[in-house]
Formats: C-alpha cells, sequence, structure tokens
C-alpha cells in the first residue's frame, strides 16, 4: 500500500475522481488544506467530502511555500509519503516542489511554474521556435495600450495566472481592452487567497474550432489518449459549453494537433511524471497552442475519456505520481463517442425552474447533474458557473454531442430564473 500527500483540491468532480482512484489503487492518503471548510461546504448535504476520508487530514499554510516545505519534510519522517499530488492548479508549482524536496517522483519544478504562467509558456514555446500567435505581457496601461495596436484588434486579454477561463475575453477596440484590463485590476488575489500578479498577457485572435490533446507522460515519453473537441460560447468570453471525445476530426488534424502538443510538452519539460490537458486551435494557418495544463481535464473529460477506451486518467495521474507504470491499454466499452453538455446561465437570479431529472432513465445517457431550485444564479462569465450538464454516449459512431444537445434544448425550454 503506497501513500500519497494530497495538496489542496478543486472542489469539483476531479476532488472526487481522485481520492476515488487512490482507493481503487489499494493505497491511502494524507489530505493538506490551508482551510477544511472550503470543503465541507463542497460537500453535498448530510455527506463527507471524500477527501475528508484521508487516513490523516492536517490543516496548514499552503500558501507559505517557505514555512510548508520543512513542515511537509517533518511529516514524510513520520507517514512515508510515496508520491504527492493535487487536482488543483494553483498548488501544482507546490506540489512540484514538495516532491522535489522529499525525492518524490513529478515533474521538474521549473517545467511546472513555465506550464502553469501563461506568459512563461509562451515565452519558453517561443524560444523553441514552436508556431504560436503574437502575444505581449506588460503591467502598464501604456504598454499595453501600444502593444495591442502592434498586435492588432481583435485580440485576447489573458490574466497569467488564472484558470478556468476567468478574465479571459476578447476585444475588439482599445475601450473593450480597458476595460478588460480594469476587471482584471479589480481581481488582485485568486480564490485560494494567493496574491496574484499585475502582468496582462495580450494575445492575437487566433480563428478555427479549439480542441484539447490528453497525454499521459512516463519515463520520458509522451503517450497519447486521444482528443477531444471543445465548443465555446458566452463572447466575449471564452466558456466552455460542451465537449466530445473523441473529437470528430480527419486524421490529419489529429495528427496535427498530438504532433503540436508532443512539441510544446517536449519544449517545457513535461515527459515524465505528468498527466497533462493541452489546449489546441487548429487555425487556417496551421495548429496553434493555446495553454498547456499539467494536470487532467477538468469538465469531466477524463470521464469522457473512461466511457469510450476504458482508460482512466485519474488513476493514470496517481500512477505516475508514484513512479508507476499507467495502464494506458484500452478495451471495447461498447461506445464510440461520449460527449457532455453544460447549461450556462444568461442571466442573474435565482433559479426557479429546471425539470430534468427524468433523463437519467433514456437511453444513451451517462450522466445528469442539475442545480436545485432556490440556486443564485450568476450570469456566466467563466466556467465556474455552470447550472448543471448531462452526459450522453453513442454506440455506432460519433454522434454523441447531437444526442447532449437534444438534451440541453429541452432542458433550457424549461429553464426559469427570475
Amino acid at each position: 500500500m503506497a501513500h500519497l500527500l494530497v495538496v489542496e483540491s478543486w472542489v469539483g468532480s476531479m476532488s472526487r475522481l481522485l481520492p476515488r482512484a487512490i482507493r481503487e489503487g489499494g493505497h491511502e492518503f494524507t489530505f493538506l488544506t490551508r482551510d477544511l471548510h472550503h470543503y465541507l461546504r463542497s460537500a453535498p448535504e448530510g455527506a463527507a467530502h471524500p477527501l475528508l476520508g484521508a487516513r490523516n487530514v492536517i490543516t496548514t499554510d499552503t500558501n507559505d511555500l517557505d514555512a510548508l516545505l520543512p513542515e511537509v519534510e517533518r511529516l514524510h519522517s513520520v507517514l512515508g509519503f510515496d508520491g504527492v499530488i493535487t487536482s488543483c492548479d494553483y498548488y501544482l508549482p507546490t506540489v512540484a516542489r514538495i516532491a522535489g524536496r522529499l525525492g518524490l517522483p513529478g515533474p521538474g519544478p521549473e517545467a511546472v511554474d513555465n506550464a502553469c504562467r501563461k506568459d512563461a509558456t509562451r515565452r519558453v514555446l517561443a524560444d523553441a521556435g514552436l508556431p504560436g500567435p503574437r502575444f505581449a505581457v506588460h503591467e502598464e496601461w501604456a504598454d499595453l495600450a501600444r502593444a495591442a495596436q502592434e498586435i492588432g484588434y481583435p485580440l485576447v486579454v489573458k490574466p497569467v495566472d488564472l484558470c478556468a477561463g476567468m478574465y479571459v475575453r476578447r476585444v475588439d477596440d482599445e475601450a473593450q481592452l480597458g476595460d478588460a484590463v480594469r476587471a482584471l485590476a479589480d481581481f488582485p488575489v485568486n480564490a485560494r487567497g494567493q496574491r496574484r500578479t499585475a502582468a496582462v498577457l495580450l494575445e492575437e485572435f487566433l480563428d478555427g474550432p479549439e480542441v484539447s490533446v490528453e497525454t499521459v507522460s512516463y519515463a520520458g515519453a509522451v503517450h497519447m489518449v486521444g482528443v477531444t473537441d471543445k465548443s465555446l460560447g458566452g463572447a466575449p468570453a471564452f466558456i466552455e459549453t460542451g465537449h466530445m471525445f473523441p473529437a470528430a476530426l480527419s486524421p490529419a488534424d489529429v495528427e496535427a494537433a498530438e504532433q503540436t502538443t508532443l512539441g510544446a510538452l517536449k519544449a517545457l519539460g513535461l515527459t515524465d511524471g505528468v498527466v497533462a490537458h493541452t489546449e489546441i486551435k487548429l487555425t487556417s494557418a496551421g495548429p496553434r497552442l493555446v495553454e498547456v495544463n499539467p494536470r487532467p481535464a477538468g469538465n469531466r473529460i477524463t470521464e469522457l475519456v473512461r466511457h469510450v477506451t476504458g482508460i482512466d486518467l485519474a488513476a493514470a495521474c496517481v500512477d505516475v505520481a508514484l513512479g508507476r507504470r499507467p495502464d494506458l491499454r484500452r478495451t471495447d466499452t461498447g461506445l464510440r463517442s461520449a460527449a457532455i453538455g453544460f447549461l450556462v446561465p444568461e442571466r442573474t437570479g435565482s433559479l426557479e425552474a429546471l425539470d430534468g431529472h427524468q433523463l437519467s432513465d433514456l437511453p444513451g445517457v451517462l450522466e445528469v447533474q442539475l442545480a436545485e431550485s432556490g440556486k443564485v444564479v450568476k450570469a456566466a462569465g467563466s466556467n465556474n458557473e455552470y447550472l448543471g450538464h448531462v452526459m450522453a454516449g453513442d454506440p455506432d459512431g460519433p454522434g454523441a454531442r447531437d444526442r447532449v444537445e437534444g438534451l440541453l434544448a429541452g432542458l433550457r425550454a424549461g429553464l426559469v430564473i427570475r
């Protein structure tokens, strides 16, 4: 039995999938957090959060790395950790440093730092000669306005250190650029109490569909699991409204997306001990990297992969964190595609009616999760405001997305927000 150290987590699906994968692998874990109530609040009423079923739950300041590293060393001397892991982007660099300090498996801290900072990713890939959008990084308004003119509108404004599409916006002129920059300046601390950098990333707007490439890196080799498609909405924001695995692409586009991903992972140094989710735009000029996430995909993409291939990316994440060869063998699951669609609120108010629980009994439906009446609803500006999702599979081909879109259309017809 191996013993993992889990440092913080998202409170979405991966916070349940990782504990499950640890248990099903025959292992145990210690959970480290700075705010226990963050997880208590997110558990369903009357149920304990799976993370709190750890062998040990320890509260400490996970944001103070200088104090955390010696404390984790002391814990390691008593508890004996075999690996360290997190699903939360904001703690991936912390986990990499803990692994390095304790001599545990995992990618190098510099590689993780560069992948988690969008501006650093751009610089590393540009230095490696990989094609990407024109970009600029500045803190001062005068520099940003000048760079925007040089890149040319429309362009995309991004924070360099946030997740889930937060504050990522398309802007078409200087007035919209000013609005986007001010909104970012008004958000100086992220959701985990970490102070943000003032740097703003400007990028050339890329045309074409967006996909993600799911990979597992082990023993210096990058293993391609597959390509997932993505639908976007909420303009000028970039809200993920759905995914399908595998993406309905030509073999040439699949190969182009995978080779672009391989080049990016090699340039960043993410070729060992990491499950990655790399986002690619298939532009008219060829594939261009959007970002590299050195952790399993969110938004239930890992479950889409599992339903179609039998590969459990959460389990693979646990395996590589322990320095073990992951099981990437494909099995015949009876499905040729699986898709998920999210119910995205377009207005703020209180959820009065959302009736769709009967969907679970329909053929091909794999999951239904919907918000309860009375929920306070915020008009979506990122991937954090969904009202629920529907997942479905197709045993015959790439029809799962159409199936999900039909189900979502019925849900929207009965949605009442006042």
